[in-house]
């Protein structure tokens, strides 16, 4: 199923150590050679300060007990940075992590600066060392020290484009660390931090976007509100042209949050609308199989994805743990959609397209009519379920066509009294003009015959 790995897709838009999780999970899959995986690691780490960890790889890869001089080297060199930024950043931070200076900070970030300024010789060359410091514990793969020298940079940082890539540098770190609570708030602080900055192209937000959506994937499969945030955040209008123009194979998470979560299932319409205008630059059988069933009502080809679905998410990192709700949810669909077209329902068919055997099959259709309330029963005899028509009532109809014209009817009429008031005041307001006009052409009289009256005037 290497076809639909979506890992080469991601790596361009992932830090490198986020990366790191996602070849591990492939190499326990055995998606591509354990070989090639190993020397993907360490080039992927090689850039990094994880000298030890990446000397491990080596030997691996090379078969050799003893590293070259350069790891040593390397790692002197990464010891002596450490010291040097730790001597560098101590006095700032004994400061900033005192409770009453801490109490004492506020929103305005150069009040701030100036009270540590004045009070405690913090210098803003201090406040960038924090930074500095942070970025090379995260490449040491000191997480939790990283996340608190890049917030502590965040609140004291004038810098926006500085303070960003610490906003950044923090939520990688608390995704490693496994805080899926505070995480998910600093995703929320880096999106609204997205939309309110004004980049210098509209690409480069569009960038920004991008990561945003790869980077929340940990979070949002992750966190138990994840699968309600996945769906609110996707599905808003920029988010969507984001998926549209730059990372379409992100259309498969979006696709699996609304079939996994029932209690959005009115979303499903307006996903359906998407893929229709997205499946053209990229498909898959999850979402193949959402177009099979809302867009085609093709059956036979929606119960043929169903089966390779589950091979797709149990090889997917994000989606391994939602296979079996998925393949539950998406049988919920797959057989609403199908009661709802067919009269008479075989279910032995029933049961082969949705992979269950006829008892387990049998059981589960009685539970659905059960949760969704469908006018049908069960023909034990002929093993079949007989679906009964359901048409709305007249006065039912008239009611849903009518309910919304009281709205609609008050915002007629604001819009006429407010159209009336402004013609009220036109009269007035010309009046009013008319009045002006002519008191500017009385002073310009009297003006006119005063400088008249001065050329007139003879010479003494």
């Amino acid at each position: 199923m290497a076809e639909y790995d979506l890992t080469m897709h991601m790596i361009p838009l992932l830090d490198r150590q986020l990366v790191f999780p996602l070849l591990e999970f492939v190499s326990t899959k055995g998606v591509y050679k354990a070989e090639d995986m190993l020397k993907a690691k360490y080039e992927l780490l090689s850039h990094t300060s994880m000298v030890d960890f990446t000397g491990s790889l080596y030997r691996q890869i090379h078969d050799v007990d003893e590293l070259p001089e350069e790891f040593a080297k390397k790692r002197a060199e990464v010891i002596r940075k450490l010291e040097e930024s730790e001597q560098k950043t101590e006095h700032i931070r004994e400061v900033i992590e005192n409770p009453e200076v801490a109490g004492s900070l506020r929103q305005d970030k150069l009040q701030n600066m100036k009270l540590l300024g004045e009070s405690y010789q913090c210098t803003p060359e201090m406040v960038l060392e924090l930074y500095n410091f942070g970025q090379l514990q995260y490449n040491c793969g000191n997480y939790g020290g990283s996340a608190d020298l890049l917030f502590h940079f965040s609140i004291l940082s004038t810098d926006p484009e500085l303070t960003l890539s610490a906003m950044w540098g923090k939520l990688a770190s608390e995704i490693l660390l496994g805080n899926w609570e505070v995480a998910y708030e600093d995703m929320l602080k880096l999106k609204e931090t997205i939309e309110k900055t004004h980049f210098k192209s509209p690409s480069e937000q569009l960038q920004q976007r991008s990561w945003l959506l790869h980077w929340s994937l940990f979070v949002f499969f992750n966190h138990p509100k994840g699968r309600d945030g996945i769906v609110d955040t996707f599905l808003l209008p920029q988010y969507i042209s984001t998926i549209q123009n730059a990372c379409p194979w992100m259309l498969r998470y979006l696709t699996a949050a609304v079939v996994t979560n029932r209690r959005r299932r009115n979303m499903m319409q307006e996903l359906v609308k998407i893929i229709e205008q997205t499946t053209y630059t990229y498909r898959d059988p999850v979402i193949e199989f959402v177009e099979a069933l809302y867009v085609d009502f093709d059956f036979d080809r929606a119960a043929s994805k169903l089966e390779q679905c589950e091979d797709v998410l149990d090889q997917d990192f994000f989606l391994t743990r939602a296979v079996d709700d998925f393949l539950e949810n998406a049988r919920f669909f797959f057989a609403e959609v199908y009661c709802r077209i067919h009269k008479r329902i075989d279910m032995v068919g029933l049961s082969k397209r949705l992979g269950m055997k006829q008892e387990a099959c049998e059981k589960w259709i009685v539970k659905l009519i059960r949760d969704t309330r469908m006018d049908a029963k069960i023909d034990f005899k002929d093993n079949t379920v007989v679906m009964n028509p359901s048409y709305n009532p007249i006065y039912q109809q008239v009611i849903e066509r009518t309910k919304a014209l009281v709205f609609r009817s008050q915002v007629l009429n604001g819009a006429i009294d407010k159209r009336d008031s402004l013609s009220s005041k036109k009269p007035e307001q010309k009046q009013k003009n008319r009045q002006q006009q002519q008191q500017q052409q009385q002073h310009q009289k009297v003006g006119r015959k005063a400088h008249d009256n001065a050329v007139a005037a003879p010479v003494m």
